[in-house]
């Protein structure tokens, strides 16, 4: 099984590949490849910084978003984004300006802000991850979060689950057979792992 890890500058590909190894992975291929992305069986996009910055650089490899659209829309490739690279799954993201991103989940990135006054922005460190839904490829559990933006999925079917950081924050989107997630399972420790490792066994 060959997981296509996309390297497109915005992501943090050493511990992503650590971690994926860790979980069981045996044959990941970093790539900027569109052909190479359109072969895999898996596919999974890091993403750290603002959500334009990780666009543009995504949008720049020639043939990539297409690639990825056609895998895992068409042909139901298994997909993972992290952090920015499950924002970017959204219509649009509003951070520096409004920008467009995937549209693979409707839903808009928007700035946090919390109802409780006293919850700081960036949310960053270890949180509670609760679930919508059954247990499956997301369990409950405790997972590292470090964000200023969080997602505004525009269908509550598509959350899968949540976490608290002054108010109810997207703590992963699901559908078909993607699924995104807004806290880093490579800095999860085990949660992390266990998570990795049920998504290279998915059969979605």
């Amino acid at each position: 099984m060959t997981i296509a890890l996309i390297d497109y500058g915005a992501g943090n590909l050493h511990s992503v590949h650590n971690a994926l190894r860790k979980a069981g992975a045996r044959h990941i291929v970093i790539t900027a490849d569109a052909d190479a992305v359109a072969r895999a069986d898996r596919i999974v996009l890091p993403g750290v910084g603002a959500f334009r910055a990780c666009r543009d650089a995504l949008v720049a490899i020639p043939g990539m978003v297409e690639a990825m659209g056609e895998a895992v829309n068409a042909c139901g490739t298994p997909f993972l984004g992290v952090c920015v690279g499950m924002q970017l799954l959204a219509d649009a993201g509003e951070e520096f300006g409004r920008h467009e991103g995937l549209g693979w989940i409707p839903g808009t990135v928007q700035r946090i802000e919390p109802a409780d006054a006293t919850a700081k922005v960036p949310h960053m460190g270890w949180n509670d991850v609760t679930l919508t839904g059954a247990p499956g490829l997301l369990q409950p559990g405790e997972a590292y979060f470090l964000h200023s933006y969080h997602f505004d999925a525009a269908d509550p079917a598509h959350v899968a689950a949540v976490t608290d950081h002054g108010g109810p924050l997207v703590a992963a989107v699901a559908r078909d057979t993607i699924i995104g997630c807004q806290f880093h399972p490579e800095k999860s420790q085990a949660y992390g792992l266990s998570f990795l490792s049920r998504f290279l066994d998915w059969r979605p």
